[in-house]
Order: C-alpha cells, then structure tokens, then sequence
C-alpha cells in the first residue's frame, strides 16, 4: 500500500519570511504525523532558504513515523544525513540556485559518483532513493549503482495530465514495470495534488510512497490541515 509523506519545507518558507518559530516547524510535523501522515520529508538546501539544518536536528527526536531527507549530496549534506539517520535519504541533483528540484540523475554520467555515495550511506543502515525520470536505461543503472529505491520525477506526468492523462502516464506505467524487475522500490513527488494523485497511484505498480509538499500545503490554507492530510490519504488509498 502507498504511504503518504508530507514534505513541510513550505511550513519553513512562511516562517523564514517572517523570522522567529511562527508556524513552528516541531509542532508541523507532530501535527501532519497525528493527521494521518505516515512520513515526513523536507529538503534542506546550502541557503536553508527554508529547511534549516538545525531543523533536521531537531526534528529526528520527536518524528514517529519514516524521516525522509532530500538533497543534493554535498559534503555538508552527507555529513547531516549520517548523522541524524533517517529512514530514508533521497539523492536529487540539484544545483544550489535551482529554485525547485527539475529534473532527475543522469545515473550513467554520474555512475559512480552516486555508487560511493549511496554505499556510505547504506553502511549507515540508511535506506537510499535517487530521483529519477522514467527511463529504462537509467532505471537499470540505478539498480547497478545499488539504491534501494527510485524516486520518480512527476512533473511531465502532471503537465500532461488534464490534456491527456492515458498518454501521461505511459512512461511511468513502463518505467515502473523495469524497477519492478530488478528490484527496486518505487516512489515518487513533484506536484502531484488533489486532481492526478488518485490516477497514478492506481496505475503505478508497486508505488511504495509520495513525498507531497508545496500542493499539500498550499490545499491546507483553504481546507486546514487536518482535513487536508485525509484528503490526500483517501486518494493513496
């Protein structure tokens, strides 16, 4: 079954554009967790524009369910990642002005940088994810490089989605039956809401979790978020 992870780096936007701890980030996440929210995500970046590292820190203690950490991994990143063990870390590529994440590993180009760094980690105990577009070639490199788990890259899928939702979500149909094949966990996030979660979660075989933020967040201003996270389960489930 498909678990939903509430990724909460918009919480820390609106409190870094004020300063002080309004919304407070600890209380966020225990919230989402008591909604229902069976995993929480944020994705520190170098400027901690939202995400802070001293975020990461302090939420390892108090968060029950799956701690998701997403982020390019830099030197700095690694050594936050280690030390706070998560359940899972999920490499993106991501250079440092990149405003969101757009696009997944080139798993052939960047073999074996990934292979190191997805090995220290899992020495860890650490469960490791790549994001990734929906192709068989990456997908099979990724299963080389030796990840547990994809991380599917959505946005083509969403754009496409009220033109032509069949045609959508071919690719990722296909992609996913690869994963399936050698071995790897699938998830996936970005931009995925209230309209086209249901439909790729029915067709996505073997789709372990999501990882939702910006729409999620954004869906709580008009409906709370209690209500929210239930709305977003219902369409998982």
């Amino acid at each position: 079954m498909t678990k939903l992870s509430v990724n909460i780096n918009k919480i820390a936007t609106i409190r870094n554009a004020r300063g002080g701890d309004l919304p407070d980030i600890i209380l966020a996440a225990k919230k989402c967790e008591e909604y229902g929210a069976e995993g929480i995500t944020v994705h520190p970046r170098p400027d901690e524009r939202h995400i802070r590292y001293q975020d990461v820190r302090n939420l390892k203690p108090i968060l029950t369910t799956e701690f998701n950490i997403e982020g390019y991994p830099s030197a700095d990143f690694i050594k936050l990642v280690k030390e706070n063990k998560p359940a899972q870390v999920t490499l993106v590529p991501d250079p440092p002005d990149v405003l969101t994440s757009n696009a997944g590993w080139d798993t052939i180009e960047n073999e074996q940088f990934l292979t190191d760094v997805v090995k220290g980690f899992k020495s860890e105990g650490i469960r490791t994810s790549i994001f990734i577009e929906p192709d068989e070639k990456l997908i099979r490199n990724a299963a080389k490089i030796g990840v547990d788990r994809i991380e599917f890259y959505t946005e083509p899928y969403v754009n496409m989605y009220f033109e032509n939702r069949e045609k959508a979500i071919a690719p990722f149909v296909a992609a996913a039956k690869v994963a399936n094949e050698v071995g790897l966990g699938i998830n996936a996030g970005h931009d995925l809401n209230l309209d086209n979660l249901k439909y790729f979660v029915e067709n996505i075989p073997g789709l372990l979790e999501v990882s939702i933020g910006h729409a999620l967040i954004s869906d709580a201003l008009y409906y709370g978020l209690e209500k929210t996270i239930s709305l977003y389960l219902k369409e998982v489930k």
